[in-house]
């Protein structure tokens, strides 16, 4: 990893397009959540791989759009803006706010899901988030959110991580745009942040 001035980012450059789907998860830490997508996508695979079905996993970024209703733990942009939104603080779990994340609009997931069904493979798994071009740290987030919103983002910072919480994670799509070339993601990072902020303001009237 490398410290830039806004973010965290691989310093390796077999990482420059973010995390293979051949990555290994092996002796590292995961949290309870992250060990049971982990069985559930075990389970995908074996079932392709041993019966012959057209099974496949999505291994998802983080999946978000104008209708979605993020909380603290979970949802990281959705509840970014309503806090901005209602003027309430967002809190910062170490990594000094630089920690990393993909964001891929919940259109563009189906999108992907029918592009798949039309030539399914059997036991296949392909990453499915929004990639580097789609990814931000905390504090990009809050400049991102601060351009839509006009208003300043209220947080705190807690020096404590979130244990098993990573530091930088975007997907690696090219397997993925390379086995379904009609596929592409069709909503930028700006766009779906404006999309959820105008949301956002719709609920709150």
């Amino acid at each position: 990893m490398k410290e830039l001035a806004t973010r965290w980012e691989y310093d390796d450059p077999a990482f420059e397009n973010g995390i293979p789907e051949d990555f290994s998860i092996d002796q590292s830490k995961h949290s309870l959540f992250g060990a049971s997508k982990l069985a559930a996508d075990i389970e995908v695979q074996e079932y392709g791989r041993y019966f012959n079905m057209p099974t496949c996993c999505l291994r998802g970024g983080c999946l978000t759009g104008p209708n979605h209703s993020g909380v603290e733990l979970h949802g990281f942009l959705s509840y970014l803006m309503k806090c901005n939104l209602e003027g309430r603080e967002y809190q910062i779990f170490g990594y000094k706010g630089k920690q990393v994340r993909d964001n891929i609009h919940s259109l563009d997931v189906p999108r992907f899901m029918f592009e798949f069904s039309q030539a399914p493979r059997p036991g296949e798994v392909y990453n499915l988030g929004g990639g580097r071009e789609n990814s931000c740290s905390i504090l990009e987030a809050f400049d991102l959110t601060e351009k839509f919103t006009g208003q300043a983002q209220k947080y705190a910072y807690l020096e404590e991580n979130r244990s098993g919480d990573h530091i930088c994670y975007y997907s690696d799509l090219r397997k993925m745009r390379a086995h379904y070339p009609n596929w592409d993601m069709t909503k930028s990072l700006e766009e779906t942040i404006g999309e959820i902020v105008a949301s956002w303001r719709e609920r709150q009237v």
